[in-house]
């Protein structure tokens, strides 16, 4: 693997690891800035706020990379976390920490320069792979991220957010020494009403091959997460799961998840092409769902989840597939409005699976992933009007030829 890919990935590993640290000591930290006992409506403010926050100025940095550079955004997002978590590592007020979140929120947006930057290095035939590794790599951040915060939180409750911040910093540097420009700056003045985030998304909206795409992405985007949000309440109604239990199954569904994403997509491509890739990925998830609603033990749930993962193999197919439909002048803006519909899909999956597991809790609690499996059997048809078209070998490297090497 290249360095510049190196640099990337641990770039994206980070984000995910700043968005998870912070879960196993949020509840505490809120209590002791507010002297509240009831953190629950903050604990949904700051999830809200940084997800929103991604939303917005997620095309925001993938223009401003399209005309600056990939490079020197990426170094100050970097820049701008580190020195954010040890903003919050010293907070000792609840705007203070609301507005770290905020900003931590702004600076995890790179994830669209980040993918942008492998569109740039990277042939047709490539993409899917390491689009996969690209994901492989958020999913080992997100496994590691409350790990760190859960084992640090237990000697300081501040430590986790330095922790962060001497990451991020060693990542900067790495970046600033070892990662390469992969695109020549658009030449003239930087336009502000380029920033306008809405722009990027008026954009796509007039674009008629665009607009499936971006449904499809946030689509399957708001299906992962229902088991973010419905996981833990699941399985400790239906199977009585204690702290313990819930975290074993979570590890071993992230585990499952960074191999599928690390090895499966470029082999599925090849054999199945992206279309075959993306409804094999989103067949297995439909079965893993239905299996999920009906079982009764929970080694039940543990042999299920090779199916669940097998899922993963869609969303990079879809990526491969996305970056062929603008060119290189845009892609920077493109893969924001994509990472913008995650982030909305981060917004409204949890609201609506929460309210529904809460209709069904009951009487069947299950029966929230057959709500989720719905949401699947409406991208299908999206995906099939889908115009694809077979990857070439030697085709979409835009980069410098020192950024491939």
């Amino acid at each position: 693997m290249n360095k510049s890919l190196i640099v990337i990935f641990s770039t994206i590993a980070l984000d995910a690891v700043g968005i998870g640290l912070i879960f196993p000591i949020l509840p505490r930290l809120i209590e002791h800035v507010t002297r509240e006992a009831n953190v629950a409506p903050y604990i949904g403010i700051m999830t809200a706020l940084y997800a929103a926050m991604q939303f917005v100025f997620a095309p925001v940095l993938g223009a401003l990379s399209d005309r600056l550079g990939r490079r020197p955004v990426l170094l100050v997002s970097l820049a701008g976390a580190a020195f954010n978590y040890v903003v919050m590592a010293f907070a000792p007020q609840l705007w203070m920490l609301l507005l770290g979140r905020a900003i931590a929120g702004v600076t995890s947006a790179n994830i669209s320069v980040a993918t942008a930057y492998i569109t740039d290095i990277s042939r047709e035939d490539e993409r899917a792979r390491r689009f996969g590794l690209f994901n492989a790599m958020f999913g080992i951040g997100f496994i590691v991220g409350p790990v760190i915060g859960g084992v640090l939180g237990d000697y300081g409750l501040r430590l986790p957010f330095l922790a962060a911040a001497a990451l991020n910093a060693g990542n900067l540097l790495l970046a600033f020494f070892a990662l390469p420009e992969s695109r020549k700056p658009s030449e003239g003045k930087l336009d502000f009403a380029e920033l306008n985030p809405l722009r990027p998304l008026r954009w796509v909206f007039s674009m008629k091959d665009l607009m499936p795409v971006v449904v499809v992405f946030f689509l399957l985007a708001t299906t992962g997460e229902a088991y973010g949000t419905c996981w833990a309440l699941w399985g400790s109604d239906t199977f009585h799961w204690n702290g313990l239990w819930i975290g074993l199954s979570l590890g071993t569904f992230g585990i499952c998840q960074v191999l599928s994403q690390a090895l499966l997509p470029g082999p599925a491509v090849k054999l199945l092409g992206e279309r075959g890739a993306i409804l094999t990925g989103i067949a297995g998830s439909c079965v893993a769902l239905l299996l999920l609603a009906f079982a009764k033990q929970g080694w039940m749930v543990f042999a299920t989840m090779p199916l669940v993962a097998l899922g993963g193999i869609g969303t990079p197919a879809l990526q491969s597939h996305a970056t062929r439909l603008v060119d290189d002048a845009r892609q920077g803006q493109f893969q924001g409005v994509l990472a913008s519909a995650v982030s909305f899909a981060s917004i409204v999956g949890p609201l609506a699976f929460s309210t529904s597991y809460f209709v069904v809790q009951k009487e069947w609690p299950g029966a929230i992933w057959l709500s989720a499996l719905v949401v699947y059997v409406v991208a299908i048809p999206l995906v099939l009007i889908l115009r694809f078209r077979t990857p070439e070998p030697n085709a979409g490297v835009g980069a410098p030829e020192h950024a491939t090497e």
